[in-house]
């Protein structure tokens, strides 16, 4: 019972990620709007907007989700977000995430 339940564990920590499997690469294509404030690579130069690089990517997806979906208010980022599908949202979290913060 112990070793099944540590595979579980362990298939669900190595794999547990394709839930978030977003294409980083269609993410940087999506993300010329974001760099306006979190800059290209997701490394705000202005204190004032979230460095986006390097964050986790359910993170990412909760927050941009909360903000197209209206459980976040913010008068800039809410009409950014809301057009974005979940498919957006997916890539746009792949490619901040896999950015180094600087």
């Amino acid at each position: 019972m112990r070793i099944t339940s540590l595979l579980l564990l362990t298939f669900g920590l190595v794999f547990g990620n394709a839930a978030y499997a977003g294409d980083a690469a269609a993410g940087k294509a999506k993300s010329a709007t974001c760099a306006a404030c979190h800059g290209a690579d997701g490394n705000s130069a202005n204190p004032m907007w979230p460095k986006l690089a390097g964050q986790h990517i359910p993170y990412l997806e909760k927050q941009m989700k909360d903000f197209r979906d209206g459980r976040r208010k913010d008068p800039v980022m809410a009409p950014m977000a809301a057009a974005l599908s979940d498919a957006d949202i997916a890539n746009l979290a792949a490619y901040f995430a896999s950015q180094k913060q600087k």
